[in-house]
Order: C-alpha cells, then structure tokens, then sequence
C-alpha cells in the first residue's frame, strides 16, 4: 500500500495537495454513501440482496482515503493493471475492478463539485458559449493513418500534406 509523507508527496502522487485531497474526499464521500445506498435499494427490490451495507469482506481499500488515492494515482501516472496492482497489494483482477467501480463515483465528485469540463458541443453557438472570456484557444490535432481512397476527390479532402504513410487530418479543441 502506498503511504504518504509529506504535501509534495501527496502532489507527486496524484496531482493535488494534501488539502485539495481532503477537500474532495469530503464530497466523495458522499457522492460514495449515494452510490452505496442505491446500490442496496436496487438489490432489494430485484431480490438479490445478500447482506446489509458494509457486511462483507473490506478489501485491500478499507478506507475511503485509500481508494480516492488509488483512483487519483491511477489517473496520475496511468500504470498498467500489474503495477497498480503491486503499488496498492492488489490482484491484476481486483486493481481493474476497483478502477472501474471507482471513476464514475470520481466522475460525480467532479461533476457535483462543478470541477468537470464540458467536452461536447452539438452547436458552434454553444461552443461560443462556454468559451465566452476565454482570450487564447489551443488546437491539438492528431493524424490517424487510414486506407487511401481511389477517388480522386475524396482523396484530396482527406490529405493531409505528407508524403507517407496516408492519414486523415483531425483536430481536437481545448481552452
């Protein structure tokens, strides 16, 4: 299990200082104790509801400290399932499982605590909108290989300016 020492640490670590982590483990547990509840609820009117919330085995993440490091550090160094899984004395198995049950429960932290970006815009007003009193834009844009066209138009269209290998332009905008 990884420990931390210190606020430098902490930052190394997930990207966030001791007090923002504590900040957003407030939230987190209680966005946490709704997924929880509803979870029961849901059990109990399909049927399937083995034992009362909180019976059970604890895991290697007793703590809700833990698994909100567990799923900051993930998403701060992006190691594979093996090394997550050796960092917090997991399985390969339980660190995939943890991760997957953990985000969405981060994902409406985030989202509850207004700290989510919008990334889809279905009009160019609304695009407009949201980037009102933003001074500067930057355009990150990646090319994808793909299998070149015979026709003469579309080839054109989707040419990038490269001689090889044929890729297809995209561009993704960010404030």
């Amino acid at each position: 299990m990884i420990t931390v020492r210190d606020d430098r640490h902490m930052r190394s670590l997930t990207g966030l200082s001791q007090a923002q982590f504590d900040q957003l483990l407030l939230t987190l547990a209680i966005v946490y104790q709704e997924t929880q509840q509803e979870a029961y609820e849901k059990g109990l009117a399909a049927g399937t509801r083995q034992r009362k919330p909180g019976g059970g085995a604890k895991g290697k993440l007793p703590t809700l400290s833990d698994k909100l490091l567990f799923v900051l550090y993930y998403y701060k160094t992006y190691p594979t399932f093996d090394v997550l899984g050796a960092q917090f004395d997991l399985a390969r198995s339980k660190a995939n499982e943890n991760l997957h049950k953990l985000s969405p429960i981060l994902h409406q932290t985030l989202v509850r605590l207004e700290m989510m970006p919008h990334r889809e815009f279905k009009t160019p007003e609304e695009l407009k909108t949201a980037l009102q009193g933003v001074d500067q834009i930057i355009i990150d844009a990646t090319e994808r290989a793909y299998r070149r066209s015979q026709d003469a138009a579309v080839q054109r269209e989707h040419y990038s300016g490269k001689k090889t290998p044929y890729r297809e332009k995209h561009r993704d905008v960010q404030a």
